[in-house]
């Protein structure tokens, strides 16, 4: 399987920059994963694709202010640090620029000394292992002075930083967001809810692997990133309930999906409570357990995320999908449009 088989042509102008005043404004595309055949709509109106007995699933992982600004104590140079991973207490994987600047023993300063952070490693391609000094609870200093890891293809400052997250946004740890949820109100959610389908919660903390280039010619050579996931034992009875009962399970974003495809290929179809860390790699030709349909945005050309969205629909279909929202000025990426396979 070939990198080359998922590439398309896709204009910069299409790349969204910004959000929709109104979430549930954006256009939604609607696959039918085993004709092809498309339909146009508004997002809002998803509520015409599900019934009664489904169960929509969410990632309610909350997206952490993790750039950070700050200068270099003895020198006085400025330097950027983006938090990763949290390690240990207050110990945290980062990536920095310029990296060449720090070495082990460092110490970056960020709003005036509120957050301190000494340099205790030195990690490949830019990484660097800081523990942090502070008085108080790190995530509100880190609200405090922290910007949000914007994907890198969007280059318009973010005015209001609530908009990259969805509004149901709870557990902190993503450094980034699972952008198929920003379509979503809490109005739509409730009239999701009036018509007798289930609402599912899943947290699975979205890496910046998330963005990184397939590197190998050959798709099955390329390593997945590592992502941590939890799912509750109530979220597992109620998925195990619908399935019985013969409802879909249609999962938002592929986040979602990794995390129900990650626990129910370990249990023969079944959920059950689980945590741990998934580096699960969906392309065509994997064998579903847990998904019957897929809400997702438009993903970037030769992406892991176009290969999962080509294992449940068809390559040939997805790639005709893509096609027809460059034809149709679709908004690609994170702020921008919906699909819903199914």
């Amino acid at each position: 399987m070939k990198l080359d088989e998922f590439d398309f042509y896709l204009p910069e102008e299409l790349i969204a920059q910004v959000p929709l005043k109104n979430r549930s404004d954006s256009r939604l595309m609607v696959l039918n994963k085993q004709t092809g055949d498309i339909n146009h709509t508004i997002f809002k109106n998803i509520k015409e694709y599900l019934k009664e007995g489904d169960c929509l699933v969410l990632n309610d992982t909350k997206v952490l202010p993790a750039r950070l600004f700050g200068t270099k104590k003895d020198t006085g140079a400025h330097i950027e640090v983006l938090l990763l991973k949290q390690l240990e207490g207050d110990k945290w994987e980062t990536l920095v620029k310029p990296a060449k600047r720090i070495k082990e023993g460092s110490e970056i300063e960020f709003g005036e000394g509120l957050l301190k952070a000494v340099c205790t490693e030195t990690l490949d391609h830019g990484g660097r292992i800081f523990e942090f000094q502070y008085d108080g609870i790190f995530l509100e200093v880190l609200d405090q002075l922290g910007e949000m890891p914007l994907p890198p293809y969007i280059k318009e400052r973010l005015e209001d930083k609530d908009r990259y997250q969805t509004v149901y946004a709870r557990e902190p740890g993503s450094a980034a967001a699972p952008t198929a949820g920003l379509h979503f109100t809490e109005a739509l959610l409730d009239e999701i809810r009036e018509m007798g389908v289930h609402i599912a919660f899943i947290t699975l903390h979205v890496g910046l692997g998330t963005f990184r280039p397939v590197n190998v010619e050959n798709v099955l050579e390329h390593e997945m990133h590592s992502e941590f996931f939890m799912m509750t034992q109530g979220t597992a009875n109620l998925l195990n309930d619908v399935k019985n009962s013969g409802g879909r399970i249609i999962s938002v974003g592929t986040t979602s999906t990794r995390t129900l495809e990650t626990i129910a290929s370990k249990n023969d179809g079944r959920f059950i409570e689980a945590s741990g860390w998934t580096n699960i790699f969906i392309y065509p030709g994997y064998e579903w357990k847990a998904i019957d349909g897929l809400i997702t945005n438009f993903h970037l050309p030769k992406s892991t995320l176009i290969m999962l969205v080509s294992a449940l629909a068809g390559r040939d279909h997805i790639l005709n999908a893509y096609q027809t929202a460059v034809n149709e000025r679709y908004r690609f990426f994170s702020f921008g449009d919906a699909m819903l396979i199914i």
